[in-house]
């Protein structure tokens, strides 16, 4: 039986919607988007969400809109995708890493070492679908000793008066904290809307406003779908209208802005997230959780508190007292079985490009502890429970006892 990782859920409602988009003869930027738009704003209970190509492109937008740039800092996990530093590289930026917790969110403990007058934002990420403590990253960036350390550099980020926290929840629409979804959590939030996500419009994803007063979530709205469209004061959909036609450049813009095709996708399925496709999710975990609990092999991940409800993106399966040699041996074992599984993700730090850069896997010591025993396992819509059971079978069959070596 073989099992693959994390195929993207594409049924025929997902086509038709595709194919009425072709024929409708809008298959860039316009109705479709808008109103995938406004269904995003409304699903996260706030008022303006802006989509585009894809979560790099939001962040990075979002990086460049508050003017982070040469000589700034942005503090960042360790244990995350390169896309989360990428972005501030683009800008100019440094990226200053911290180390993560047990459950691979950003250490919260270790953010007062980390600021200094040159700190501009923090990027938390809700890695695997987990939701970071936001309650508590806005609480510090609150204090007034953190406060005093800020130095803003133009008028946006004195309007705020502290450090942005923006959210990379590529892996979390859908998730809670507190009673409240991602995308309400904090100041700005990024999703992710590519293939493997839970939710996808094959490439894309959209930037949450949430902003506190005095900023106007319309304004907003307006000037961030202007900079994802080179700077240009009317999209395309807006100059069909009579008369529309003039425009003008306000900006040195970007060219990130979401197609009604993508769109087309994410109207489909985020009309059956919560009713379809999260439950699925959440039973496959439960069956991984339920059969791996309790064996002294394994240690299960965190997926719900009293607090936090996981959008059940990743299941990361840690073995215990095991290298990351022993580790990469039992993928392959798994693999020979037609299994796929994966890694979420590669520390930064062991990455060529930011070794490059100075950084060092020794200075994030519970980010390599984790990585180096993490299996992900498969979860998606389609995994039938009879593969579920196959996966938890193999994996078994796969994984040795190592505690008395």
């Amino acid at each position: 039986m073989k099992i693959p990782f994390s195929p993207p859920h594409i049924d025929d409602a997902i086509i038709d919607e595709v194919v009425a988009t072709l024929r409708s003869g809008w298959i860039t930027t316009g109705p479709r988007t808008k109103l995938f738009e406004q269904r995003l704003a409304e699903y996260c209970d706030i008022q303006r969400v802006v989509c585009v190509n894809s979560a790099s492109a939001g962040l990075e937008l979002v990086l460049h809109w508050f003017g982070i740039g040469q000589g700034d800092e942005v503090i960042i996990p360790a244990y995350t995708y390169t896309a989360t530093a990428a972005v501030v590289l683009h800008c100019g930026a440094k990226p200053v890493m911290v180390d993560v917790n047990d459950e691979l969110l950003m250490d919260v403990e270790q953010l007062g070492n980390a600021i200094t007058s040159r700190t501009k934002a923090i990027i938390p990420v809700d890695i695997v679908g987990l939701p970071c403590d936001y309650d508590r990253l806005m609480d510090f960036v609150q204090q007034p000793s953190v406060r005093q350390k800020f130095q803003p550099n133009n008028p946006i980020q004195e309007k705020l008066g502290r450090i942005l926290i923006l959210s990379d929840a590529a892996h979390s629409l859908g998730a809670q904290y507190k009673g409240k979804k991602t995308g309400a959590l904090t100041d700005i939030t990024v999703f992710s809307f590519h293939a493997v996500k839970n939710l996808t419009t094959a490439e894309g994803g959209a930037i949450c406003l949430n902003l506190p007063a005095p900023f106007n979530p319309d304004e907003l709205y307006h000037d961030f779908c202007i900079y994802s469209l080179h700077g240009q004061s009317k999209d395309a959909f807006t100059k069909t209208q009579a008369g529309s036609w003039r425009y003008d450049v306000c900006s040195i813009g970007h060219k990130c802005n979401m197609t009604d095709i993508a769109a087309a996708m994410g109207l489909v399925e985020l009309a059956r997230y919560d009713q379809l496709i999260l439950p699925r999710r959440k039973k496959i975990f439960d069956a991984y959780y339920q059969a791996f609990n309790g064996d002294r092999r394994f240690r299960m991940p965190v997926y719900e508190t009293a607090e936090k409800v996981s959008s059940y993106h990743v299941f990361t399966l840690f073995l215990n007292h095991t290298t990351e040699q022993q580790r990469d041996e039992v993928i392959q074992k798994i693999a020979e079985h037609e299994v796929a599984t994966n890694v979420h993700f590669i520390p930064l730090p062991l990455l060529t490009a930011y070794k490059a850069l100075g950084y060092r896997i020794e200075d994030y010591p519970n980010a390599y502890n984790n990585y180096a025993c993490e299996i992900s396992l498969p979860v998606y819509f389609d995994l039938t429970d009879e593969q579920v059971d196959e996966v938890i079978r193999v994996v078994k069959a796969c994984v040795p006892d190592n505690s008395a070596l």
